[in-house]
């Protein structure tokens, strides 16, 4: 008998941090594996995972995922104490570190994470230095997807 192959879900993403995308412009994204316990990689198989306030801090010439949400699944952690909102550490090379650093301190950047998805059944999270939106940029980008939503809709009229 052919073992049967698990079917492939047609989006690898986990979840998405749209906050940050309406709150600020983006400028480089980086992408960077996540050191993770056990527990957490059976959560994220689940989708339960939120990054709506996390952000990206620097110590020690490290990089850590701070804010995010990994809500424990009742069966899979029995003999641990499941901490959900812990600092996890980002995987990333010295010279992206140092790039991200002195974006950061010099030019008034800030390091917030974008999504989380899986790549050859590892988990990556997908950072980006973005700057703040004033209240008027944000009016603007609505209009624009208000149009391009019309525009479709003539389009596909016609």
């Amino acid at each position: 008998m052919a073992k049967k192959k698990k079917a492939k879900s047609s989006s690898n993403v986990i979840c998405q941090n749209k906050k940050a995308r309406h709150e600020y412009t983006i400028s480089d994204k980086f992408e960077a594996g996540l050191s993770l316990a056990g527990w957490e990689v059976k959560s994220l198989r689940e989708g339960r995972a939120q990054l709506v306030d996390s952000y990206i801090i620097f110590k020690n010439g490290e990089a850590w995922l701070v804010g995010a949400h990994f809500t424990p699944l009742k069966t899979a952690c029995t003999h641990v104490v499941a901490d959900p909102t812990r600092d996890r550490k980002l995987l990333l090379h010295k010279r992206e570190i140092a790039n991200l650093i002195g974006a950061v301190q010099a030019k008034g950047y800030t390091c917030v994470a974008l999504s989380l998805y899986w790549k050859n059944e590892r988990v990556k999270c997908e950072i980006a230095l973005v700057k703040g939106k004033k209240q008027h940029d944000k009016r603007a980008d609505e209009k624009e997807k208000d149009w391009n939503r019309q525009k479709q809709r003539l389009m596909v009229a016609k």
